[in-house]
């Protein structure tokens, strides 16, 4: 009989696996579990959604530190198919990883079947796990080229680019798709369909259309259509904005498991706050700490391959985000903006955290 293993996040980022007992254990098992993509079992159905200027190593490793092994799989940011085969430094230098961040799924995207099969060999000679094809991204740089969530609306286009690829690999091959276009192009079941016919491993679906972009409701009934429909994995994505939301879609049994994106941004302990909420534990929010922890984390992680001048951008959001919901993080907000350094911002987020630490202890504190 296989033991199924659960994570114990008594403090938030500090994870480590327990073995289970009793009705949450179960409770567990039914919501949050192995996922497998292809022959890769992934650890949690949970995983972290690629994003474009964020999920970068330093990023991918933050949330790991963070979270723990509730994290399932990473997904890069998307790399241009075109760039990586013509050798361009920037995106082979995004095809970098570490090996704590496996199982790894690195994300490409273009429109040319033999071009996107290149750049797919170059991701698994590259040593990931998976390579995921981008059939979602809505920004105009994108769609213009052919890629992202045009290839929607050209679903021999992509057949061809999937069987291009899939023939140049031997690792999963996975895609990620929209709702559709607009209200009038919502194909995603036709499309699902033919990502499963030419042999993919695993679906994600962010219930927007490409005209939405990001306003608007993501709609998880279609989410659930398609996991309905099709025998290989569909992970849903879209308004996860809290542990709840995470594990309110899963128990419902609308998708085999959740990709989270811009929750993660805000709150890298999500992954592990939904492990523990689906086991029948209290969600606690992130010490003062692990706050700072996780800024100095990130800042280490920047500096490996960034300049302060390239990198005080990032721990600037990062920053504000790691503060958001706190009292007084507005007027800090402010003073993040102005530091000039990166080590001034630390010192300022360091010293907020403080202040607030020393008022909780005040008896007037509520």
């Amino acid at each position: 009989m296989a033991v199924t293993l659960e994570l114990d996040t008594s403090r938030s980022g500090r994870a480590s696996w327990q073995r289970p007992g009793g009705k949450a254990s179960q409770q567990r098992h039914e919501i949050v579990r192995p996922l497998r993509i292809g022959p890769i079992e992934l650890r949690t159905n949970l995983i972290l959604a690629p994003m474009s200027g964020v999920t970068d190593s330093a990023f991918r490793r933050l949330v790991l530190d963070m979270s723990g092994p509730a994290v399932g799989m990473v997904v890069s940011e998307f790399v241009a198919a075109e760039g990586l085969t013509r050798g361009n430094r920037q995106a082979l230098e995004m095809l970098r990883y570490t090996e704590r961040e496996r199982p790894i799924s690195i994300q490409i995207f273009g429109a040319e079947p033999h071009r996107m099969a290149l750049a797919a060999r170059m991701v698994e000679d590259a040593g990931a796990d998976v390579v995921d094809i981008n059939c979602g991204c809505p920004a105009p740089k994108v769609v213009r080229r052919g890629g992202g969530a045009e290839l929607m609306r050209q679903p021999e286009r992509l057949r061809a680019v999937l069987r291009a690829v899939r023939r140049a690999v031997s690792i999963p091959v996975t895609v990620k798709i929209r709702a559709g276009w607009d209200e009038s192009e919502r194909n995603a079941l036709e499309i699902g369909k033919l990502v499963e016919e030419e042999g993919a491993a695993m679906l994600a679906v962010h219930g927007r259309t490409r005209v939405q972009m990001y306003r608007g409701a993501a709609d998880w009934e279609l989410v659930r259509a398609l996991h309905e429909r099709l025998s290989i994995p569909v992970v849903g994505s879209g308004d996860l904005a809290t542990a709840a939301d995470v594990v309110a879609r899963l128990r419902a049994d609308m998708a085999a498991g959740a990709m989270i994106g811009r929750a993660a941004m805000r709150n890298p302990w999500i992954f592990a706050q939904a492990v523990a909420l689906a086991s029948g534990r209290a969600v606690t929010e992130p010490a003062l700490e692990d706050r700072l922890r996780a800024l100095v984390t990130f800042r280490r992680y920047l500096r490996e391959t960034l300049p302060d001048r390239a990198l005080i951008g990032r721990l600037r959001g990062m920053a504000c985000r790691l503060s958001k919901g706190l009292p007084g993080s507005a007027a800090l907000r402010e003073e993040i903006g102005r530091a000039p350094t990166v080590e001034a911002i630390e010192e300022t987020f360091a010293e907020f955290l403080d202040r607030l630490e020393d008022a909780r202890k005040e008896p007037s504190w509520a």
